[in-house]
């Protein structure tokens, strides 16, 4: 029985060579996304920064209601097509899109990490990214084997395999697939599929590709319980992250262990949080998460 660890943990974003938290408070963070400076919004900045001045390529002012919307300010002339940046064997390009995020979320960098290692040693692995977006997290797993990538957002889709063209990946075994996620997850379970790993990062709220509404707090439980029916007690690990939600990371931890309780390993939960640059950095949280492993 999957044991459910109940102190919460901190899974940790160092700066690295294309990234890094410059300075954060009153709101906002001021990140360099390889040779850019950005500023954005982050309501959980709640201290005051410790540089006056932040020069920057461009800053992100939200719109009115806190369910997003907002537009971008530039003070420099950024590439229009993006720049290419790197995270290990994996290679990626970065844009400024219309809904804050540069095509990438950096604090995801310990959690490919993670996934690595519960898969080490494996080379035909058969794992599942649901809400792959630009598709770093697939490329990340493809060293281990077989990749199922899902996103319902076509024009992300496409960048997932630019990146996958520009990581030399373009050969791996990765079905890049415009999907609904609740409803190709519900579909593998009655084809009986199995799966290694999952990894799956939902938005608050979203639309599929026929124009299928996600609402979080009222679809998740059901999409992890037909994750569930897709794992055993071989496979090694769920991954679960949660953005701009009020919730804690002990409700998802709780949802995996009623969904994953049977099976073997540990269940924990905490936040992933970002390291500011330099000497005394603070740790900025950016989400939550809960995940299953299962250790071989």
């Amino acid at each position: 029985m999957a044991a459910l660890i109940q102190q919460p943990l901190v899974m940790e974003c160092a700066a690295w060579d294309s990234y890094r938290l410059l300075d954060s408070g009153a709101g906002r963070k001021w990140e360099a996304f390889g040779p850019h400076a950005f500023i954005r919004p982050e309501p959980q900045a709640l201290w005051q920064p410790r540089n006056e001045d932040w020069p920057a390529a461009g800053e992100f002012i939200p719109g009115s209601d806190e369910d997003g919307g907002g537009r971008w300010q530039f003070a420099q002339n950024v590439p229009e097509e993006g720049w290419p940046l790197a995270w290990d064997d994996v290679r990626f390009t970065a844009r400024p899109t219309p809904f804050r995020h540069l095509q990438f979320f950096p604090d995801m960098a310990p959690v490919w990490e993670w996934m690595r290692g519960q898969l080490d040693g494996m080379i035909e692995a058969e794992t599942l990214n649901l809400f792959g977006y630009t598709g770093l997290g697939s490329l990340a797993l493809s060293r281990h084997g077989k990749v199922a990538h899902v996103d319902a957002s076509k024009k992300s889709v496409a960048q997932a395999r630019e990146n996958a063209a520009l990581s030399g990946m373009e050969d791996r075994p990765i079905r890049w697939l415009v999907d609904d996620a609740a409803k190709f997850t519900a579909r593998e379970v009655r084809r009986g599929r199995r799966y290694d790993g999952i990894i799956l990062d939902p938005p608050k709220f979203g639309r599929g590709p026929d124009g299928e509404v996600w609402r979080l707090e009222e679809h998740l439980p059901g999409l992890v319980g037909d994750c569930a029916k897709l794992l055993d007690a071989d496979s090694r690990f769920l991954f679960l992250t949660v953005y701009a939600v009020r919730m804690s990371s002990l409700a998802i931890a709780g949802l995996l262990q009623e969904a994953l309780g049977h099976l073997p390993g540990r269940i924990e939960h905490g936040d992933l949080a970002v390291r500011e640059d330099g000497e005394g950095g603070r740790l900025l949280p950016t989400a939550i998460f809960a995940r299953w492993s299962n250790p071989r």
